[in-house]
């Protein structure tokens, strides 16, 4: 047996929330947990508080299915050809990306937002992807243990809820770590919860936001 890879063209979703006057604008750029579809994250990101001030950009992963509830959902990536995967999410989200930018009156300014799974690929959109960021907001997910060099990510949130059995406490500290020794004191938030955002994360990460501002 042999095995091969085609590459083909493949239609991939994001949905854009743009502001009323001729801006400039920053870009708030979010990126959706395991099973989830980009709803999910823009909803996310519409809670915390001052993104109004953002153009809200919620991209979806490219590999669809039927999560539990027997509804759609998507996935960054499995596995299986993880490498190819990684790259090809890479120039996607770079694609999305300078799509947005090139339509709307974007100032420059970048952040990525990623929830669990999505944070494995907000880490990867600003360490790997030719747009620079301004910041990179985890929450409920680990920068990818790949990357050595994380100073592209200039300012950095990191969060995870005291009950979170998916990213625990060690993955925290282990990220924690990995940042300053990149030279990056980012700023943490540990909330009362699981693996899902509440009021006090939204009210951390509306202070994060607000400080790139």
């Amino acid at each position: 047996m042999q095995e091969h890879h085609l590459e083909t063209t493949v239609s991939g979703r994001y949905l854009v929330e743009a502001l009323e006057g001729d801006g400039p604008f920053p870009l708030l750029a979010g990126f959706h947990g395991y099973g989830q579809t980009a709803d999910d994250e823009l909803e996310l990101l519409r809670q915390i508080p001052g993104s109004e001030r953002w153009i809200r950009l919620s991209i979806e992963a490219l590999h669809p299915f039927m999560n539990a509830r027997g509804q759609p959902g998507a996935s960054w990536m499995i596995r299986r050809d993880r490498e190819l995967r990684i790259t090809e999410n890479v120039l996607y989200v770079d694609a999305v990306i300078a799509k947005v930018m090139a339509e709307l009156p974007v100032d420059g300014r970048l952040v990525m937002h990623g929830f669990s799974q999505g944070a494995c690929m907000a880490s990867r959109a600003s360490l790997q992807g030719r747009h620079p960021v301004a910041g990179v907001m985890l929450l409920g997910g680990d920068i990818p243990p790949e990357y050595s060099d994380l100073a592209r990510m200039r300012a950095v949130h990191l969060a995870r809820g005291d009950n979170d059995h998916f990213y625990r406490q060690k993955h925290f500290e282990n990220d924690l770590r990995r940042l300053r020794e990149n030279g990056i004191e980012p700023s943490l938030t540990l909330f009362l919860g699981g693996h899902a955002a509440t009021a006090d994360y939204f009210d951390a990460a509306g202070r994060f936001l607000n400080s790139i501002l």
